[in-house]
């Protein structure tokens, strides 16, 4: 495996993109924290394999049971119960939830189905994930193709290039990032 020089992450899309997150986050003086249920912990981890994560992540709750998401992190139970948990809404109060919970200016959330069957008549490869910001908030559907792994993989990097994208709007729009 090659790494990116600087004696950290390896060189891929998500290391690359982990960097330009934690280094976004740590120019604009803000922490971080993820809430996860697809991607069972790999923002979180993708995150802290760059050195100097601990600057800015203030952690992660991987809240894969659909009742967790409602206790822990704040969704509304009434949202879970007539939409499940692979829904915009329910990232979008995931990523918000996270920010209360955690004491973070900056929450991201992923949720979706991984595969290989459906769930809840919701394909495969179909997932959301969100982040909540100061500026504003981003939900965005996700069609991802592949094995199991390979769907975690693509949210993980959607999530964080969600981030960056988002960053980028705000500075290019200088002011506040709207909602998708």
């Amino acid at each position: 495996m090659t790494h990116d020089g600087a004696g950290g992450a390896p060189a891929t899309p998500s290391g690359t993109l982990a960097r330009a997150v934690l280094g976004g986050a740590h120019a604009r003086g803000w922490t971080l924290a993820a809430a996860e249920s697809l991607t069972g912990g790999l923002v979180v981890a993708t995150l802290v394999d760059v050195p100097g994560a601990s600057a800015v992540l203030r952690g992660g709750v991987v809240a894969y049971a659909t009742d967790l998401k409602a206790s822990v992190l704040g969704v509304d139970p009434d949202l879970l119960a007539r939409r499940g948990p692979v829904d915009p809404g329910v990232a979008g109060q995931m990523a918000s939830g996270v920010r209360r919970v955690l004491s973070a200016d900056v929450g991201l959330a992923t949720t979706g189905v991984a595969g290989p069957d459906p769930q809840d008549g919701h394909p495969p490869g179909e997932a959301y994930v969100a982040v909540s910001t100061p500026e504003g908030d981003r939900v965005l559907r996700l069609d991802l193709v592949g094995t199991r792994a390979e769907v975690r993989a693509g949210a993980v990097r959607a999530v964080l290039a969600l981030v960056v994208d988002a960053w980028g709007d705000a500075a290019r729009h200088d002011g506040p990032v709207k909602g998708a």
